[in-house]
């Protein structure tokens, strides 16, 4: 569907447009200057939990986290609303402020926005940050014999799938809330401290569906190990009930015949791989000579990162299960 835009605007490029259209990454980047650069992103989606304040500060945590995923500092932000005309004003009221608190929670101010009447209600962020451009993260710079490294568990998909059909417990929903509202900045910043180049969120096309996107760009393959990747405490449960939303059966689908199995994993766990995250953690492919301090700085500012695999030569996504 992107085609016919990219083509459209596929010559002549501004020298100053260092991320666009034909490119894969989390979010566009503009040259201000040799240590300034704009970066620019949108995202906004439906309910994902009941609680609307919650759900404001989740939508808000998963729009800033394109600009993390590129190694920006946030500074502004607009809301994205869409409500049914007949919604209770004080649900509309806690939505936004659950978005404004977590924007002001990152450091940045939030300007304004737009509003529409609609059928369901919606809700979101465009994201402004700033990153010095010697600096920024993308997806192509991944290189064979770095270290990947995940900051959140995954799950959320299947565990708020659950939780909406009533299958869920308690403790799940507010552990799957505790994660989707954290902000990826301080792990994008001890990213950058240690000298990470590539990187993206996990979000919509699942763990596999972005290390898919990030060997392409690089032109490397991946191998993960499923032992290591972290997962809510949940979701193992709710995958084998097969409690997964719509999207990650479409990830599936589409992303699956791309990546080797080992023989020893289960649907069950091969789906988690592939399930639909909101506001999930940075994947970052860490040179191997900067991974000790990375997991170093990590355990002493309290920023988890999980070592799940590496980048390989053969442009192969494989995953392993090391028992």
């Amino acid at each position: 569907m992107l085609r016919p835009i990219q083509q459209l605007f596929g010559d002549d490029l501004p020298p100053d447009l260092l991320v666009g259209l034909e490119s894969p990454d989390d979010a566009a980047v503009w040259r201000l200057d040799d240590s300034r650069a704009l970066v620019v992103t949108t995202d906004f989606f439906t309910p994902v939990v009941d609680d609307p304040y919650a759900f404001g500060a989740i939508a808000a945590a998963n729009a800033l986290s394109d600009l993390y995923a590129m190694g920006a500092n946030p500074f502004m932000a607009l809301n994205i609303t869409a409500v049914p005309v007949d919604l209770d004003p004080q649900i509309v009221e806690a939505i936004l402020r659950g978005g404004a608190d977590k924007v002001k929670e990152a450091g940045a101010v939030l300007v304004g926005g737009h509003s529409v009447q609609d059928k369901e209600p919606k809700y979101g962020l465009v994201a402004c940050g700033f990153v010095d451009p010697q600096k920024m993260f993308t997806k192509g710079a991944a290189r064979p014999g770095d270290l990947l490294y995940l900051t959140k568990p995954l799950g959320t998909g299947v565990t708020t799938t659950a939780l909406m059909r009533d299958q869920g417990r308690q403790e799940h929903e507010l552990e799957v809330v505790e994660w989707m509202t954290k902000l990826n900045g301080a792990a994008a910043a001890l990213a950058s401290k240690v000298g990470v180049r590539a990187a993206t969120d996990v979000t919509g096309f699942g763990l596999l569906g972005h290390a898919l996107e990030m060997a392409q760009a690089s032109e490397v393959g991946m191998r993960i190990d499923y032992r290591a990747v972290p997962l809510l405490s949940g979701a193992k449960a709710y995958a084998e009930a097969g409690t997964f939303p719509g999207g990650t059966l479409d990830n599936r689908s589409y992303f699956g015949p791309r990546v080797e199995f080992g023989a020893e994993l289960t649907e069950a766990e091969r789906m988690l791989l592939f399930d639909a995250q909101t506001s999930g953690g940075l994947l970052l492919a860490v040179p191997s000579d900067r991974a000790s301090e990375l997991a170093d700085r990590g355990s002493r500012s309290d920023t988890p990162v999980w070592l799940i695999g590496q980048i390989t030569r053969d442009r192969r996504v494989e995953v392993v299960d090391h028992t």
